[in-house]
């Protein structure tokens, strides 16, 4: 199998890396807008650069199509493999808006091509398992989930000028995973914001500390906690509590966490810094489900139409933050 990438940066690097590794692929070919950054990552995985991103799409090249360029390319992208007949990986979001997500799921509805958006909490071990626990009635009725997404270090200014802001770009991964997981739909958010850190976040139109309130359509309600600094660490967990038990997806010996009970000394380990440490085995297995999507000619693990209504709930709790007030989700919806 001979897999296309296009995108070479930080995220591209690892993508390229997890193909490469990935069984079943023979070969990976890296094409970039700039031929140097291709060259520097096929040269890092054992991959073949090639000169431009159209050779990629020359007959018989490839036989599917990873995406990890910049937001704004992705649309084009994902259409251009889908006329191409080209099975697509595309790292979320699938467009910078919510309208031309909906002109992508339209033509990708019209063809019968799989495409493949990347949530990689859906193939995290934990989240697999609160999946499970909630799916075969575990926990019982569930009443409650708490969901928290930080990082110890925000991005650079140049990313969050154009990211669409902290509930578009970091807590749509809450929204994907909180679906995904209690299979009901989010209806009602409110959602607020602050600015406690540097300048180019309120200057950018964006905020470096979030918190919501959702309800979903059965009435549980979620809260949702976000920052762009966390000194204790990079801290994803998600509590999901009911009435016969609660489950806590990231708590392990790495959590950001320490007690002020005396002689607790749980959790022991390092923090972690970065998103990769925390969801290196996440974004492999999200490949290697891809690759075996290519492979069998199976259906996609998460759509386009998956990630639309994930980005409708971040755009619900964008326009919430700016009116202050809740926003249902149909406002939104197109």
């Amino acid at each position: 199998m001979r897999i296309g990438l296009v995108g070479a940066g930080r995220i591209g690097q690892s993508h390229a890396a997890a193909v490469a590794a990935a069984p079943d692929v023979d070969e990976l070919l890296v094409a970039d807008s700039d031929p140097e950054r291709a060259s520097a990552t096929a040269r890092l995985v054992g991959a073949q650069a090639v000169g431009e991103v159209d050779d990629l799409f020359v007959p018989d090249a490839i036989d599917a199509l990873v995406i990890a360029a910049a937001t704004p390319a992705h649309p084009g992208l994902i259409r251009k493999g889908v006329d191409h007949k080209l099975p697509v990986f595309c790292e979320k979001p699938v467009a910078p808006t919510v309208a031309e997500t909906v002109e992508v799921l339209d033509a990708v509805d019209r063809s019968d091509v799989p495409v493949h958006i990347g949530f990689k909490r859906r193939f995290d071990a934990g989240f697999r398992r609160a999946h499970r626990a909630v799916r075969e009635g575990e926990l019982g009725d569930l009443h409650r989930v708490h969901m928290v997404t930080c990082d110890m270090a925000p991005p650079p200014a140049s990313f969050i000028a154009t990211s669409g802001g902290i509930f578009r770009d970091c807590h749509v991964h809450d929204f994907d995973a909180l679906r995904w997981i209690t299979r009901r739909e989010v209806v009602e958010v409110h959602a607020f914001g602050a600015n406690r850190g540097a300048d180019h976040f309120s200057e950018a139109g964006d905020v470096d500390n979030s918190a919501a309130v959702l309800r979903m359509d059965d009435d549980t309600l979620v809260t949702l906690q976000g920052a762009r600094y966390n000194g204790g660490g990079y801290d994803v967990r998600t509590e999901l509590a009911g009435t016969r038990g609660t489950l806590a997806v990231g708590l392990d010996a790495h959590a950001p966490l320490r007690s002020a009970e005396p002689g607790a000394d749980f959790p022991a380990g390092e923090p972690r810094e970065e998103f990769w440490s925390r969801f290196r085995p996440a974004y492999e297995a999200e490949i290697a489900a891809f690759v075996r999507m290519v492979r069998d000619g199976g259906t996609s693990p998460c759509t386009v139409a998956d990630a639309l209504e994930a980005v409708l709930v971040a755009e619900a709790a964008e326009h919430s933050r700016r009116l202050g007030r809740p926003v249902r989700v149909s406002e939104v919806r197109p």
